[in-house]
């Protein structure tokens, strides 16, 4: 099992990038959640098949088409067991 948390930068809030996120982390097979920031960043957390995490991480760099990312801070994590993927409000 491989777990990462992640951090977008950008214009990624009000562009859809929480709901594709989740579509794109389930049709992975992957676990966890992803949420809106204060300073206008989203915060996700992925844990599931080690290819299809680097998939989702990969995916994060350009998000939906609104969305205009400029930067992804990634880290490991350990943050224990997830049922589903989620949006975290």
């Amino acid at each position: 099992m491989n777990e990462v948390k992640l951090r977008i930068f950008g214009k990624v809030q009000g562009v859809f990038f929480r709901a594709s996120t989740q579509e794109k982390a389930r049709e992975l097979g992957l676990k966890g959640w992803v949420k809106n920031e204060a300073d206008g960043s989203v915060t996700a957390v992925a844990q599931g098949d080690a290819e299809a995490v680097k998939t989702l991480v990969k995916w994060c760099h350009d998000g939906p088409a609104q969305a205009k990312v400029s930067r992804v801070e990634i880290e490991a994590h350990r943050g224990g067991s997830f049922d589903d993927f989620s949006i975290v409000h």
